[in-house]
């Protein structure tokens, strides 16, 4: 209700226009992430239908969470310049091409170029690194952790919508149908990037023209960033969320089934994982207006090595895994508005996509690794086991990064 209270004092037209934005960005990222988060339940049903590897899969999802990041720095950096519309717009229709690619060619080159490259494209210009980016610059810095962390949480339910769509689509069509139906969805979704044409400058907050003084280059605002001891231990510590995320969203449903449990609970564990992270989001947000990010950040690595320390110790049930995927789901994407609350208030909002971008490639680097390293492993050994143990130890190595972070604004800010 307070935030409700906050929009109302603004001028009417920069409500409609931060609601706007905030309906429009939070609808196509909750399309894009919903689609990513049922990738999981394709898994089996996929290599069965296209005899396509399991192992070669797990890589293509891989390798998507891996083209995002290298391309979410440019797609941050085009929206900061260009605009919000044309980024989002077209990377909706990439990601939709990437689906129908994999449903349509059912071979390994196909599912690389598909799934591995274009949705991985599409994603980069549909999701966080431009959507938040964009409310960010429609705000003032005492609501901007908040209010991203609401967008997040709208951004959010399309994943609890999209997976057990996805689920009861394999089951009744097919992974490749399923999959090509998705990517319909994807581009009946894109359009609404069309919004941020007029709504993204009627939504900019007073605080951003007063501060228009302290621009400066893409090349300055890279080498801020870059020296300084606070991004880069955020950066850092980000590789170890993207992590363990990966692993998580790709890995669980086939964890589940090595537990001799339905392969419906994994697909209901995905499905509350994505309602728990709606609420989470929007939680972790306004924990971050009020506390420190980076403290709330070291606390949200420590409580998911507390997760998987219990999932590993208790009896493998189906309560088990749904309470462990409503936990983590919590404290999952949360870490998103923290994080890039926390470069706005070091840095800025004017390269604010730029910056969040080279963060979150590091995220991606690991996201790689954790969805890849999880087939690897289980091929290797026929457990998931250790990298459980792994994903739990660099949750408390992520945490001590971020306790030393300073989050006072650099100089040039501090200034103006």
């Amino acid at each position: 209700m307070a935030h409700i209270g906050r929009l109302s004092a603004r001028p009417l037209g920069a409500n409609f226009g931060l609601v706007s934005i905030i309906v429009a960005g939070a609808t196509v990222m909750s399309v894009a992430m919903g689609i990513r988060q049922s990738f999981g339940l394709f898994l089996g049903p996929f290599t069965i239908e296209t005899g396509v590897s399991y192992s070669y899969f797990a890589f293509t999802i891989a390798l998507h969470n891996l083209v995002w990041g290298l391309a979410q720095p440019f797609a941050g950096a085009a929206a900061d310049s260009y605009g919000t519309t044309p980024v989002m717009v077209g990377g909706g229709i990439i990601f939709s091409a990437g689906l129908a690619m994999t449903a349509a060619f059912h071979s390994q080159l196909g599912t690389l170029i598909g799934l591995g490259v274009l949705v991985g494209l599409g994603l980069s210009a549909t999701t966080f690194g431009v959507v938040l980016s964009s409310v960010g610059r429609a705000v003032s810095v005492s609501r901007r952790t908040s209010i991203m962390g609401l967008t997040s949480a709208f951004g959010s339910i399309g994943q609890a919508v999209l997976v057990p769509v996805a689920q009861y689509a394999i089951d009744r069509s097919g992974a490749a149908t399923s999959m090509l139906w998705l990517g319909l969805i994807m581009l009946a979704a894109s359009p609404l990037g069309l919004v941020f044409l007029t709504a993204e400058r009627k939504a900019q907050d007073a605080t951003t023209a007063a501060l228009s003084g302290s621009n400066i280059s893409v090349r300055e605002a890279l080498y801020e960033a870059c020296t300084h001891r606070g991004y880069a231990l955020l950066t850092l510590g980000f590789f170890t969320c993207g992590f363990q995320l990966a692993f998580i969203n790709t890995h669980l449903p086939g964890y589940v089934t090595t537990c001799h449990l339905p392969a419906t609970v994994g697909a209901a564990a995905l499905t509350v994982f994505a309602l728990s992270n709606a609420v989470g989001s929007w939680v972790c947000g306004a924990l971050g207006a009020r506390y420190r990010p980076q403290f709330v950040l070291a606390w949200i690595y420590v409580l998911r090595t507390a997760a998987i320390a219990a999932l590993l110790l208790l009896p493998k049930t189906g309560f088990v895994v749904i309470a462990f995927a409503a936990f983590t789901g919590f404290i999952a994407l949360g870490t998103v508005p923290l994080t890039s609350g926390l470069i706005s208030r070091i840095f800025g909002v004017q390269n604010l996509g730029l910056l969040f971008g080279v963060c979150f490639l590091s995220h991606q680097v690991g996201s790689f690794f954790g969805a890849w390293l999880g087939s690897v492993v289980f091929s290797a050994t026929g457990s998931y086991d250790s990298v459980w143990i792994f994903t739990g130890v660099a949750g408390l190595f992520a945490a001590l990064l971020h306790v030393p972070i300073k989050d006072s604004a650099v100089p040039r800010l501090a200034r103006a």
